[in-house]
């Protein structure tokens, strides 16, 4: 079996903490409107605060240093993402009273407990991307694995 495909296996701690969390949602009566966990991934997991956190990472920031490092990102994108993760309590922003203002952003300390997690998934996506590559071009050329989406 490759990476990307499902198989029955026990004993892997992850697996076991997922299904006993997963079990627990359930029984209290799942809300997916308030689960702690999509709220939390709909921010962090989103196309930019990423690369954002990322950014930060090495210490504070200027907007224009934030724009320069992530080229493709629009300045009004770049500003809302840095305002809802400031909103979350992830950044920091600080203004400087200079003509024009200046404003610098840093990770708060809840964004810097963010950044071990963070990096793990990057570390993961890194390895898997060639797998989840390979198994995109089977799925897509019609040979995904018995009982998948491709031979419904």
């Amino acid at each position: 079996m490759g990476q990307g495909d499902v198989e029955e296996t026990s004993g892997l701690p992850g697996q076991a903490e997922l299904a006993r969390r997963f079990a627990r949602w359930q029984s209290a009566g799942l809300d997916a409107s308030g689960c702690p966990v999509r709220n939390v991934l709909d921010r962090v997991g989103d196309k930019w605060s990423m690369l954002i956190l990322t950014a930060l990472a090495p210490g504070p920031s200027r907007f224009s240093a934030l724009a320069r490092g992530i080229p493709d990102i629009s300045k009004r994108m770049l500003t809302q993402t840095l305002r809802d993760l400031e909103r979350d309590g992830f950044v920091a922003r600080r203004v400087f009273p200079t003509k024009p203002p200046s404003v610098e952003y840093r990770l708060t300390a809840l964004g810097i407990a963010l950044l071990d997690p963070l990096a793990r998934l990057i570390r993961w996506a890194e390895a898997s991307h060639p797998a989840i590559q390979e198994a995109r071009a089977r799925f897509d050329a019609g040979t995904a694995s018995e009982g998948g989406p491709a031979s419904a």
